[in-house]
C-alpha cells in the first residue's frame, strides 16, 4: 500500500526530496483515521450493544463482568490490533520508524491484555469473596501476587519485543538476578507466607474486629492483602498494619466472642467495709418483700435454724449465732437479678464474686454475658443494670464507697 500512496503522491505533485516524508505522514493519517473508527465503533456501538444484553440478562455475573470494566478493557485491544495489522501496509519495510510502531502496538497490546486479566480477577474475587472469607482463604493476597505475575510476564514479553530476543532468554538471565529480586520483593514475599499462616490458621478473616495496641489498631477488618491489612477503626479512621506484623507479634481477635452467642460484662460494686454488718429479725421480715430474694431468705432461715438446733445454740446467744449479713444478702439478690434478666445470657457463666478489701472498699464482682452483641446495645443494658443495682444498695442498708468530695465536708460543717 505504501507503493500506491508514493504513486499517488507524486501524482498530486509531491517532489521526490519530500515524497518519503509525506507517505510516512499520510500512513500516520489514515492509520489513526482507521483505528479512530474502530475504537468509536467498538465503544459506542459494540460496547453499548453488550450493556444492553447484560442488562436484560438475568445472570449475575456478566454484571460484575460490565462494572469491573472487562469488556471496556477487552474492547480497548481491537483498535490496537487494527493499528498494528495496518503499519506493514502502510509504511516502508525495514524502516526504524515501521519497527517502532511495530514494537510500540506490541507492547500496548500486551499491557491491554494484562489489564483485561486483572480486571476478570476483579471479577472472581467479588464473586467468592464472601466463600473465601467464611473458608478463611487468602484470596485477596492471591489475587494480588497473580497480578503481579501477570504484569511482569507483560514486563518481560515487552522488553524482549524491544531487545528483539525471545522471553526464554530473558528469563534465563533472571537467574543470576535471584538475590537482587529476593531482596526487591522481600516484603511481597513475607506478606504472602504471612497471609497463607493466617488463613490456614484461621487468626483473621475480613470484618473481624481486632486490636493491636501497637499500631494504634482498635476495630474491623475491611482488607487483608499482600502487604497490609486495613483496619477501620471506630472514630472511622484507617489503620494499615504490615501483614507480617500479624503473625511476627500478637493481636486480640474479638470473633470468638461473636461467634459465642454472648459479650462479656465484668465489673465491680465497691461497698463501704463499714456498712457490713448482721441483719435483725425485724430488717429480714421486711426484706421478704422483694420478690428475688424470697425463696433465698427462707432457705437461709431454715439452713441457720437446723445449724443452731444441731449444736443446741439458744436463740439469747447472739455472740455464736449463724446470722445474715447484708453483703451476703445483697449479693445473693444481684445473681438472682442477673440469672432472671432476659439480656443475660443464662447458658454461660453468670456470677458474683467478693474481691479481697482494699483502701476503696469492698469489691463485688459481676462477672456475666450479654445477650445483645452490638456495642450501642451492650453498654446500655450494662448501665441499665448497674443502675438498678446502684439504687437497690440502700434497701439493703449498704453504702457504695465513694471518696469524700467537696459536698461532703460542707455537709459536714
Amino acid at each position: 500500500m505504501q507503493d500506491i500512496l508514493s504513486t499517488w503522491l507524486s501524482e498530486q505533485g509531491v517532489s521526490e526530496l519530500y515524497l518519503s516524508s509525506m507517505t510516512m505522514v499520510v500512513g500516520i493519517a489514515i492509520m489513526l483515521a482507521i483505528a479512530g473508527i474502530v475504537y468509536y465503533l467498538a465503544k459506542h456501538q459494540l460496547l453499548v450493544a453488550i450493556e444492553k444484553m447484560v442488562i436484560h440478562s438475568k445472570n449475575t455475573w456478566d454484571d460484575l463482568l460490565f462494572e469491573q470494566g472487562v469488556f471496556s478493557r477487552t474492547i480497548a485491544i481491537i483498535p490496537l490490533v487494527a493499528a498494528w495489522f495496518l503499519v506493514p501496509h502502510l509504511f516502508v519495510e525495514d524502516s526504524v520508524f515501521r519497527h517502532f510502531l511495530l514494537v510500540f502496538f506490541h507492547i500496548a497490546i500486551t499491557f491491554q491484555v494484562a489489564r483485561a486479566l486483572s480486571a476478570l480477577l476483579n471479577v472472581f474475587k467479588s464473586s467468592y469473596r464472601q466463600v473465601a472469607q467464611n473458608r478463611y482463604i487468602p484470596l485477596n493476597s492471591t489475587i494480588q501476587v497473580i497480578k503481579l505475575l501477570v504484569y511482569l510476564v507483560a514486563s518481560i514479553l515487552s522488553i524482549s519485543f524491544v531487545l528483539d530476543k525471545s522471553p526464554l532468554y530473558l528469563l534465563s538471565g533472571l537467574g543470576a538476578l535471584t538475590a537482587v529480586l529476593l531482596l526487591v520483593f522481600q516484603d511481597t514475599i513475607k506478606g504472602l507466607v504471612a497471609s497463607i499462616q493466617i488463613s490456614a490458621n484461621k487468626m483473621l478473616a475480613p470484618g473481624d474486629w481486632i486490636e493491636i495496641p501497637q499500631y494504634g489498631a482498635d476495630g474491623d477488618v475491611l482488607e487483608i492483602g499482600l502487604n497490609t491489612v486495613k483496619v477501620q477503626n471506630f472514630d472511622r479512621t484507617i489503620t494499615t498494619v504490615p501483614t507480617y506484623a500479624l503473625i511476627s507479634g500478637s493481636f486480640k481477635n474479638w470473633r470468638g466472642m461473636y461467634v459465642s452467642g454472648g459479650r462479656r460484662i465484668k465489673r465491680s460494686i465497691t461497698l463501704d467495709v463499714s456498712s457490713v454488718r448482721f441483719y435483725k429479725p425485724d430488717e429480714i421480715k421486711n426484706l421478704r418483700s422483694v420478690r428475688l430474694i424470697h425463696d433465698y431468705l427462707d432457705e437461709k432461715q431454715k439452713e441457720i435454724d437446723s445449724y443452731h438446733q444441731l449444736r443446741g445454740i439458744a436463740p439469747e446467744d447472739v455472740v455464736n449465732q449463724r446470722q445474715l449479713t447484708n453483703v451476703g444478702t445483697y449479693r445473693a439478690y444481684i445473681e438472682n437479678y442477673l440469672k432472671q434478666h432476659e439480656q443475660v445470657h443464662p447458658d454461660m457463666t453468670c456470677m458474683v464474686r467478693q474481691l479481697p478489701a482494699t483502701a476503696s472498699g469492698l469489691p463485688l464482682e459481676l462477672y456475666f454475658f450479654c445477650k445483645d452483641k452490638n456495642w450501642v446495645s451492650y453498654e446500655s443494658i450494662q448501665a441499665d443494670i448497674f443502675d438498678h443495682l446502684y439504687a437497690m444498695a440502700p434497701i439493703f442498708d449498704i453504702r457504695v464507697f465513694q471518696h469524700p468530695t467537696g459536698q461532703d465536708w460542707r455537709q459536714r460543717n
